[in-house]
């Protein structure tokens, strides 16, 4: 079973309370986890005119953290006011994906969340926002939040996939009902569990290969083996009968309609990203980040 005893919240340099805080302190103190929050700070005025007057810059430089080290601090204590074991702590250095990646693994957090980075989609073909870039490399789950209405989650939605060996993915859909269950049961939320069948994906298009390249009883065959899989992980993870669902359909348009039709507040879903290669489960996980109806939890294959 999975266990959350570290969390790590990512936050900006903008000093302002995000969805993200409020999410965090409430999964923190619903798992009984340590919280530990870290903002990336950096401004270019400053690092360049440090380059001519080293002494008086590192003085401006550390006069400016300093306040953004006392704003959080304060937040921290907000939390401590709550019970909760919360620590922060404030990098000068820009949020580049690879000083967020070695700050993740030096802290070796459960779960990283982060707010939802909004980029338009004529942004997205010049450069990949860092959102992208964590969820095809933060080492652990990535819990990127969208807004705090509910700020402890009361519906979970697990999407699996089944169109894959469980070989070739790891385990992944056994990783994602862990963490699922386990925020459920901390969480006390409903969980529900979401297959979208009879799909590929190339590109972006959806492709259903089954009635394309299948005859008829082989398909109904896959499709029987793919239900017996879907009862099978259900039932080991506590999910009622109506609760889990099965639909048809493009993977990324029919998780997002679902879980926005049904009122949810996070889906846990997974992604296998090899380089160079564009893989189905990743694609459709970027897919959904692009228009996610509610916070996201992505889980990785364990190395």
């Amino acid at each position: 079973m999975f266990e959350i005893n570290r969390l790590l919240l990512i936050t900006t340099s903008e000093m302002s309370r995000t969805p993200a805080f409020d999410r965090a302190e409430s999964l923190a103190k619903a798992a009984g986890a340590m919280l530990h929050i870290v903002a990336f700070d950096y401004v270019e005025a400053l690092a360049v005119a440090g380059l001519f007057d080293h002494q008086s810059m590192a003085q401006a430089r550390e006069g400016y953290l300093q306040v953004h080290r006392h704003w959080l601090e304060q937040q921290a204590r907000f939390g401590q006011c709550k019970g909760l074991d919360v620590t922060t702590e404030v990098v000068w250095a820009k949020p580049s994906i690879e000083e967020v990646l070695e700050y993740v693994n030096d802290f070796r957090a459960d779960i990283v969340i982060k707010d939802v980075q909004c980029v338009s989609a004529f942004k997205r073909v010049f450069y990949r926002p860092l959102d992208w870039l964590l969820l095809r490399d933060c080492p652990a789950p990535l819990h990127l939040v969208t807004d705090a209405k509910n700020p402890l989650p009361s519906k979970i939605l697990a999407a699996i996939d089944l169109s894959h060996l469980e070989e070739l993915t790891q385990g992944l859909n056994v990783q994602i009902l862990d963490i699922a269950s386990t925020l459920a049961l901390s969480c006390g939320a409903k969980l529900h569990l979401l297959n979208v069948s009879g799909w590929t994906m190339a590109g972006d298009l959806g492709v259903n290969l089954q009635n394309l390249t299948m005859e008829e009883s082989l398909r109904d065959a896959v499709n029987d083996a793919q239900e017996e899989a879907f009862d099978t992980l259900g039932e080991r993870y506590g999910v009622t009968q109506v609760r889990r669902h099965r639909v048809t359909g493009t993977p990324h348009t029919m998780i997002e309609r679902f879980a926005a039709n049904n009122a949810f507040d996070m889906i846990v879903m997974g992604t296998v990203h090899y380089r160079g290669v564009n893989v189905f489960i990743g694609s459709t996980a970027e897919n959904t980040l692009n228009r996610a109806p509610c916070s996201l939890m992505i889980v990785k294959p364990l190395s």
